[in-house]
């Protein structure tokens, strides 16, 4: 699978000790854990303190995230993973395809309210038409529900397909750089 989504994690207590004691966790893959539970473990692990100096924690990393819509330094660590885990990205391709081209749409915020409204079916009024632009979308939604040829003769050739992909963007589709989506 493509979805991998891992965190590096860091404590603002070690952070403020001036480099003394600064902790950096590895790079967390989410798969690797199945809750914070065990994340927190992992941290202990690595020589966080987190009953004490190391309690408040921050993203120092992420990856497989979309990185323009979100401030990171926003979010806790714990909010993130759990979230990532609920949404059911990381068991299909699709959703978190889904979840990308949505991010680049809107914003993180409205993709994490979908996520926390309906979980893991928070995609369900959203589709992907992956690897489309929006033309290619025109042409085959019209030769899918209409026979052009039957319908106009020879007049079908004059179908103007780049209107109509255009009428569409003003329809809830958008092309994202993983096709078009369309928000219902």
């Amino acid at each position: 699978m493509t979805n991998k989504i891992a965190m590096v994690i860091g404590s603002w207590g070690s952070y403020n000790e001036c480099n003394e004691r600064a902790l950096g966790s590895k790079w967390l893959d989410f798969d690797d854990y199945c809750d914070w539970d065990d994340v927190a473990e992992e941290l202990r692990k690595e020589g966080f303190l987190l009953d004490g100096i190391d309690e408040e924690l921050f993203v120092q990393d992420i990856e497989g995230m979309p990185d323009n819509s979100v401030n990171w330094d926003l979010m806790s660590p714990k909010t993130i993973f759990e979230l990532i885990k609920k949404s059911g990205v990381l068991e299909s391709n699709y959703k978190y395809e889904v979840m990308q081209a949505y991010c680049e749409v809107c914003t993180f915020d409205e993709w994490q309210n979908l996520v926390n409204d309906y979980e893991e079916d928070w995609d369900r009024d959203i589709v992907l038409y992956r690897g489309q632009d929006l033309y290619d979308l025109a042409y085959d939604l019209v030769n899918e529900f209409y026979d052009l040829d039957k319908m106009l003769g020879n007049l079908a050739s004059y179908f103007d397909y780049k209107s109509y992909a255009r009428d569409l963007s003003y329809d809830g589709y958008t092309e994202t750089s993983y096709g078009v989506i369309e928000i219902r």
